[in-house]
């Protein structure tokens, strides 16, 4: 196993989610492994793609995800979707899984973080609350991540 694997479903690497899923790895844990979702471009929906092939790893052998996604029509990124629709039935049994989600206003947020826990929890995983954030509240990446590690165990 690989500690902890920090998963970035936005299309945009480098992304504003994408540092907060990090600081949140950092908090629950220390230093994570980042797979971007958006850096892989056509390789995401190549087969044989090394980069995509290396990102389904590291989602394997995790002991700890956060998956982090904006909300995008309701629900996660259709890129995140792609790879996570790569990993086998109960891929994710026995590791922990942290939903992040990001949004405009709580209650989308808070509708996306369930249906990305709900997809999370259909591969397996052992769902840990989700930290839905609204984007006014990004600046406090690493506040908010320190807060949800106190709360949630780290």
């Amino acid at each position: 196993m690989s500690g902890i694997v920090v998963v970035s479903g936005n299309p945009r690497p480098g992304s504003r989610t994408s540092t907060l899923a990090a600081a949140v790895g950092e908090a629950l844990g220390g230093a994570a492994a980042v797979v971007e979702v958006g850096a892989l471009g056509p390789g995401l929906l190549t087969p044989g793609d090394a980069a995509t092939a290396a990102a389904v790893t590291a989602i394997r052998e995790a002991d700890v995800l956060v998956v982090a996604t904006p909300t995008y029509k309701g629900s996660y990124t259709g890129v995140l979707k792609v790879l996570l629709d790569q990993l086998p039935a109960a891929a994710l049994a026995g590791k922990r899984a942290v939903p992040v989600v990001t949004a405009g206003v709580a209650p989308q947020a808070a509708a996306a973080a369930a249906l990305l826990a709900q997809l999370l929890g259909e591969l397996g995983a052992d769902v840990s609350p989700a930290l839905p954030v609204v984007e006014a509240e990004l600046g406090e990446s690493t506040a908010l991540a320190e807060k949800y590690a106190a709360a949630h165990g780290r």
